[in-house]
């Protein structure tokens, strides 16, 4: 597989030049930011935010009343999402006084079997999304200080920050399209596709300037190692989404995992999306970047 579409993605970097290999990650940007723009515009926020940041309240339990009736019934609370996974249904509350909150207690406890409830305070939600932005950007800040300082030059140093920033707005964007709300697994997922979409980067960046060689067969070098490992990436992350996805319908008595479920879905785009940042805007910038300095030194 990896082969394959090494073969397939070499053959269409060699066939275009730097402009027409930039088409595609651009118009996918542009398609992201206002999407990110829409939904900001709309909720306040750049991905909607899950439970951890806003507070509310979680009631997972078990019965076998539709998701409708189980609407209709809580739509005198700020009830925000009802559904079932696996063998349980889970609702999610936005914040409540402490009144609503004793009496969709007793309500909940008195009427449905194996009920667990979790709670998190407006305050408290607030004090989790700071600690969240203040990760992203720290983690962003520290890959672009530790970049610069592996290359030292500028072009090519900022095509790796380019390419992880992109990575993270399409991956920002899938989020709020696929109705994935931003959560402390989602968070993480974010994170570590800034890892994953430097390494990727990094390995691109340092064949093309440290050996010598035509930057082509460089780039080629480097699009065989960096495919394999982002698809062996991937495939790892199928398999976990489906596990914890839809096992339940294998084994009834499983049920989904959420937290894995989403964090495994937003790394799957993430990567793709690496695939096409490092493989097309990367190359196509440090292409150019290469053939200007040759040019350079020619006329030196």
């Amino acid at each position: 597989m990896s082969l394959s579409l090494t073969e397939q993605l070499d053959s269409f970097v060699r066939k275009h030049n730097d402009r027409q290999l930039l088409i595609l990650p651009v118009a996918t940007f542009l398609i992201a930011v206002l999407i990110i723009a829409f939904t900001l515009a709309t909720t306040g926020a750049p991905v909607k935010l899950g439970m951890e940041f806003k507070g509310g309240t979680m009631v997972s339990l078990t019965t076998e009343t539709p998701a409708d009736s189980l609407k209709e019934k809580y739509s005198t609370y700020p009830l925000t999402d009802v559904r079932q996974t696996g063998s349980r249904t889970v609702m999610q509350f936005g914040p409540m006084s402490g009144e609503e909150q004793l009496s969709l207690t007793e309500d909940v406890t008195n009427t449905y079997e194996n009920v667990e409830i979790r709670q998190i305070g407006p305050v408290y939600g607030k004090d989790l999304q700071k600690q969240a932005i203040k990760a992203v950007i720290f983690s962003f800040l520290g890959m672009a200080i530790v970049v610069f300082i592996i290359f030292r030059t500028f072009v090519p140093s900022a095509a790796v920050v380019l390419s992880a920033f992109c990575d993270i707005m399409i991956a920002a964007a899938f989020m709020n399209v696929a109705g994935i709300e931003l959560s402390l697994g989602t968070v993480a997922a974010l994170l570590m596709l800034i890892g994953y979409s430097v390494d990727s980067d990094i390995l691109l960046t340092t064949r093309v300037l440290k050996r010598r060689g035509e930057v082509e067969e460089n780039i080629t070098n480097a699009m065989g190692t960096g495919i394999t490992m982002t698809t062996t990436t991937l495939a790892a992350l199928i398999v976990m989404y489906f596990v914890t996805t839809y096992s339940y319908l294998i084994i009834p008595s499983f049920s989904q995992i959420n937290l894995l479920s989403n964090i495994s879905i937003v790394l799957i785009f993430g990567l793709l999306a690496d695939i096409m940042n490092t493989w097309l805007t990367n190359v196509s910038i440090l292409r150019w970047y290469v053939q200007k300095e040759g040019a350079r030194r020619r006329r030196a």
